[in-house]
């Protein structure tokens, strides 16, 4: 029965659930809110996914999974196990099981782990790259704009403006086509929402869902996940830029850009290619405005998150 309801929370929340989650309306009016569920689908459809064969394959050696374990343990002490293998027809497929499961966990933590490892080092590429590209000296016009931050100046007539991640703080990039084609007021929004997303650690976000995508490329939700999460950071900015600058200022820097700053890695280049919120549709966003959803709304969503995310737990250490 276990391995019964995983397989079928697996299957859910490899398609059905997410589509219908992609496609809704109201993730426009509380991002943060549906980042939060986004997280739990994914956690609970990992978790489903290597669960099933899981639970299925050590069924014979308990009822959950705190004494199928320690009974499968024993029985490869003891020597069991062959036993099982000339009683049991079933006992073959039931090994390959647990040996799918165990191998799917190993698969999704090294792909995050050598995903993590790269951006670590394209990102130190990439800074030693703009400090080798930077104008040398810094604006005096910079001091009124971005403050004291750590600020590196392209010169390229583009108006280009990205946060650069590292281990020792960011760094904020912007072009001279950006300090000379946008108002002082555009500047400091467009500057606002970059550093929104260093913030709030979009990055990590992103590169969390770009290695789930990249352990199970065959999985229909990494793809749609990985697309709605790279949206949902940019609504995230967006708001967060709202609170310090007018609206009319972010739609007006917005416009004027035209494009997403470069990415300053492949994981990055990968979200920012499925980004799920073109610049049409942040400024039709920006430009009619709707309501936040209610409190209790949120509040259900978020309960249902975590319902969600604790449901292959429980179904698995259940009696």
């Amino acid at each position: 029965m276990t391995a019964l309801i995983l397989a079928v929370l697996a299957l859910l929340l490899a398609w059905p659930v997410p589509v219908l989650l992609g496609r809704a309306r109201w993730v426009r009016r509380a991002p943060a809110t549906a980042m939060v569920l986004w997280q739990a689908v994914a956690l609970a459809g990992g978790l489903a996914m290597i669960g099933t064969p899981l639970a299925w394959g050590l069924a014979p050696y308990g009822s959950s999974l705190q004494t199928a374990v320690p009974g499968a343990v024993q029985a490869l002490v003891t020597g069991d196990w062959l036993h099982r293998l000339g009683t049991d027809d079933l006992a073959p497929a039931r090994i390959a099981a647990v040996t799918l499961a165990l191998v799917l966990t190993a698969h999704l933590l090294l792909t995050l782990g050598v995903t993590g490892v790269r951006t670590l080092t394209e990102r130190r590429r990439h800074r030693q790259l703009v400090d080798l590209l930077a104008a040398p000296g810094r604006p005096r016009r910079l001091d009124g704009l971005i403050g004291g931050s750590p600020t590196r100046v392209l010169p390229h007539q583009t108006p280009v403006a990205y946060c650069l991640p590292g281990l020792t703080g960011a760094v904020t990039v912007v072009s001279h086509g950006l300090l000379e084609q946008l108002t002082a007021d555009e500047v400091r929004a467009v500057v606002a929402h970059e550093r929104a997303h260093v913030r709030q650690r979009h990055d990590l976000l992103r590169l969390a869902f770009e290695a789930w995508h990249r352990a199970f490329p065959w999985l229909p939700t990494t793809q749609v996940a990985r697309r709605a999460v790279s949206g949902l950071t940019e609504m995230l900015a967006d708001d967060s830029a709202l609170r310090e600058h007018r609206r009319e200022v972010l739609v007006s820097a917005l416009a004027r850009t035209g494009t997403e700053p470069p990415p300053t890695t492949d994981t990055d280049a990968a979200a920012s290619s499925a980004a799920s919120v073109p610049i049409t549709l942040r400024l039709y966003r920006l430009l009619s405005p709707v309501d936040p959803l209610p409190a209790w709304q949120r509040f259900g969503v978020v309960l249902a998150a975590g319902t969600l995310a604790l449901l292959p737990p429980i179904v698995l250490l259940s009696p």
